[in-house]
């Protein structure tokens, strides 16, 4: 059975928040990592968690490895800060070598069995933009560096499941690998979006399976109401472990 993880399993130098399951009784089962998004911090998705009020749940809110420069606030999971000629933004895709040792390290501590001790199957990760492309960087860079099964041709070992809202693949990965088993929900508006056809073709080849949501609005905000929000809880659902079921409306966000 796994054991609740705690502050004390994490290095010192990891920033992060974790909120228990809403009941007291229960006994955790899942993992949820929730990544926020380039230029924030770990500390407006402790507040998503406790909506989400997910039962046999553990939700670890991350802040990102690497502050803003220039007396920005917030901070970035990108290798590097770039800004686009174009548009004078930072470019959201920078590589994600430091991410992906950051949650690498993260998954080690949850899944050994003389710590927390949770199946990987049984860890999820939501990441809006950068944040979620580091979760898709991750999932594609399985097996762990630590497993026996190094040879290219094994497909990838399976994660709970990803959601990336306006987070797509990073350009660094090539076609070579199996696609990755984990299973991935990706959402986005319906103009202005990072999420594109071309995007979606891309992630469909380096995943085996991919649902798509498309909000009808512009951008690609966080959902803003139920209705946004319902596809993306109904994924956890399917995905999420349970020793006794998920209570109808227990996955209400206000």
């Amino acid at each position: 059975m796994p054991r609740s993880p705690a502050f004390s399993d994490f290095p010192s130098s990891l920033h992060l928040t974790i909120t228990p399951p809403p009941s007291p009784s229960d006994q955790s089962v899942n993992i949820l990592l929730l990544l926020h998004g380039l230029g924030d911090t770990h500390h407006p998705f402790t507040s998503l968690a406790s909506q989400l009020s997910l039962p046999e749940t553990h939700i670890l809110s991350i802040r990102g490895p690497s502050p803003l420069p220039f007396d920005l606030q917030g901070y970035y999971w990108g290798d590097d800060i770039v800004f686009n000629n174009s548009t004078g933004a930072l470019d959201y895709d920078t590589g994600f070598t430091k991410s992906v040792s950051l949650l690498t390290s993260i998954l080690r501590i949850l899944t050994d069995p003389n710590k927390c001790g949770y199946p990987l199957r049984n860890v999820l990760l939501l990441g809006y933009g950068q944040g979620g492309m580091a979760a898709l960087a991750l999932a594609l860079s399985l097996p762990l560096a630590s497993s026996p099964t190094e040879n290219p041709a094994v497909p990838d070992i399976e994660l709970g499941g990803i959601i990336s809202v306006g987070g797509p693949l990073p350009s660094f990965f090539s076609p070579s690998k199996p696609k990755s088993l984990t299973p991935l929900l990706v959402a986005g508006g319906s103009s202005h979006s990072l999420i594109t056809v071309s995007s979606l073709k891309m992630l469909r080849e380096k995943f085996e399976n991919v649902e798509y949501v498309k909000w009808g609005r512009s951008g690609d905000t966080m959902p803003k109401n139920r209705g946004e929000m319902e596809p993306l809880m109904r994924f956890l659902g399917r995905r999420m472990r349970s020793r006794k079921g998920v209570p109808e409306g227990a996955v209400e966000v206000g």
